[in-house]
């Protein structure tokens, strides 16, 4: 049995709904122009004061949920994962070749305090949830999963950040130096096994990124095809019968084999027409 206090909390919350469709009506009712509500895709790349970001061809992925702003560019083989964020509003952000930019990382410029673009070379990577904030990196850095690298600063060849450290704003860090902290220190030089593991890590993410790439783009036709295709190839026994793309020669109409009987000019009139032209033509 419902108690007296449900009951209204049950009243209340309907009248609260009807008050709320009734003002929702009486809004509408007052509209010049007709407006509906849509469901807005995730944008990944928009323009800020005309300025649009600008992708190679070549780009190897931009997820779909990542978003890519105004004067941004964006070099061959690189790669923005889920979430991202690279934002040159008030400034430049320019990413060379074979560079990751993570899942959820940020990358944003400064005006206000300071005027520093981000400048990114080659071969970096970006870790998952990292804040480049107008910052330079250079070529074959590593940026550590919730690393910061704050205004002005410049990382230089082949250094690490380590995960969650922040590199505050105009500090310079050295070639193949590792630096770790809050606020970041070197602790000592990157060595020969991690620049290793590091250029590993740069081909494995950009193998993915295709991949990723391939997936993302497909549309409902495909995807419905996929998972057809999986699901026989995981439930069906292999030396049963396997679908084929090829076309039976016996299959005139789609009707299945044999497909001969159906090509008459009983189901088709217009190929009793061709037919008779044709003979009209050969008796000439």
């Amino acid at each position: 049995m419902t108690s007296l206090g449900q009951r209204v909390v049950i009243a209340a919350s309907n009248t609260a709904r009807k008050l709320g469709q009734g003002l929702d009506n009486i809004g509408k009712s007052m509209e010049v122009c007709k407006y509906t509500e849509r469901l807005v895709p995730s944008t990944r790349f928009v323009a800020v004061d005309g300025v649009s970001p600008t992708v190679s061809p070549l780009t190897a992925f931009v997820a779909p949920s990542a978003s890519v702003i105004g004067d941004v560019t964006l070099g061959s083989n690189t790669s923005v994962w889920y979430g991202a964020t690279i934002r040159g509003d008030v400034h430049k952000v320019s990413i060379g070749d074979n560079t990751s930019v993570g899942d959820r990382a940020v990358v944003h410029v400064a005006k206000i305090q300071g005027d520093f673009p981000s400048i990114i070379g080659n071969n970096v990577t970006i870790g998952a949830g990292a804040i480049v904030h107008a910052a330079t990196l250079k070529d074959g850095c590593v940026i550590g999963p919730s690393a910061q690298v704050l205004d002005g600063s410049i990382v230089e060849k082949n250094a690490i950040i380590g995960p969650g450290a922040v590199v505050t704003p105009g500090s310079v860090v050295k070639e193949g130096e590792y630096w770790l902290g809050s606020p970041a220190k070197m602790v000592r030089k990157v060595s020969a096994e991690e620049l290793q593991t590091s250029t590993l890590n740069s081909t494995d993410t950009l193998d993915l990124a295709r991949i990723h790439a391939i997936e993302c783009d497909k549309d409902l036709a495909q995807l419905t095809k996929d998972k057809e295709v999986y699901g026989e190839t995981m439930y069906r026994d292999p030396d049963y019968w396997q679908p084929s793309d090829d076309k039976d020669p016996s299959d005139v109409l789609g009707q299945g084999s044999p497909g001969l009987i159906f090509d008459s000019v009983l189901t088709n009139p217009e190929e009793g027409l061709k037919l008779k032209r044709k003979q009209a033509m050969e008796n000439k």
